[in-house]
């Protein structure tokens, strides 16, 4: 076992991310050494996922496992699944999704492929003794990460530990981000920016969380670098098309960068062979 660095936040309904750091990780960062950043955006195949209301979606989860005990977890989806179905649809071809079991047409069916994969991620967060199901034990996005990789969904997964690699990854595709969720931010602007909303540091760490950040939609420069309070990325959430900017909300590299010590991002990537 590695030595991991490791923030465990308690799992709560719509939020069960740990921090999860692996310094080999540090060996596959994708440096930022001058290259063009330019506003990009990535599109997902699936609906907006939805992690709560499973019931009214008809989705049991006592029904996709063979264990008895998980009926107290009937409803139980996870953050870093969804967010990870989310990303593989952006980078597969609907056809390789469809290979691969995920049906980007039916917003419950990938509801249900992604519980499956916070399944596979709970294994492979070896750092703690508990798995979903019969746990809601909450993984990592480099739990999630490898369990695609297990899948033989990816090839490869590269990592981000400053705004400008963050939006260098960007230039090439989707990023998944786990954060410290502030309870301020459940209710966000449809437009305009978390940074936004008054006293949101004051307000208490709901849990931990997992998106995917999906564009880079305004870049801006003063004297040639980068203006973390001007450049703005977009990530889309998995609660529901009706939460925030049709399931989406914004931040500014500058609320990245104040909260970067508690944030991971990996960016999961294929060779082009499924794209």
């Amino acid at each position: 076992m590695p030595d991991l660095s490791v923030h465990e936040y308690t799992p709560v309904p719509g939020l069960g991310r740990h921090q999860v750091l692996d310094p080999r990780s540090l060996a596959y960062r994708r440096r930022y050494d001058g290259q063009p950043i330019r506003p990009t955006a990535w599109e997902p195949r699936l609906p907006v996922l939805d992690q709560s209301n499973l019931l009214t979606q008809g989705i049991h989860t006592k029904a996709l496992f063979s264990e008895s005990d998980v009926d107290y977890l009937d409803a139980l989806a996870s953050c870093t699944g969804n967010a990870a179905t989310t990303l593989l649809s952006t980078i597969l071809t609907k056809d390789a999704c469809a290979a691969a079991g995920l049906d980007t047409d039916n917003a419950a069916a990938a509801e249900t492929w992604a519980i499956g994969l916070y399944a596979d991620a709970t294994t492979y967060d070896q750092w703690h003794q508990y798995t979903w199901p019969t746990q809601d034990c909450g993984s990592s996005g480099l739990g999630v990460a490898k369990a695609l990789r297990g899948r033989g969904l990816i090839d490869q997964y590269g990592h981000a530990t400053t705004a400008e690699e963050l939006c260098t990854l960007l230039q090439t595709g989707p990023v998944l981000m786990g954060l410290p969720w502030y309870a301020a931010w459940d209710t966000p602007p449809a437009t305009g920016l978390l940074d936004d909303i008054p006293d949101w540091d004051r307000s208490p760490v709901a849990g931990g969380h997992e998106v995917v950040i999906t564009a880079l939609e305004a870049v801006a420069r003063i004297d040639g670098d980068l203006s973390y309070d001007h450049t703005v990325l977009r990530a889309q959430n998995s609660w529901s098309a009706s939460w925030g900017d049709h399931g989406s909300f914004r931040l500014s590299l500058d609320l990245y960068e104040r909260l970067r010590a508690d944030i991971d991002l990996i960016q999961p990537r294929l060779d082009g062979s499924r794209a």
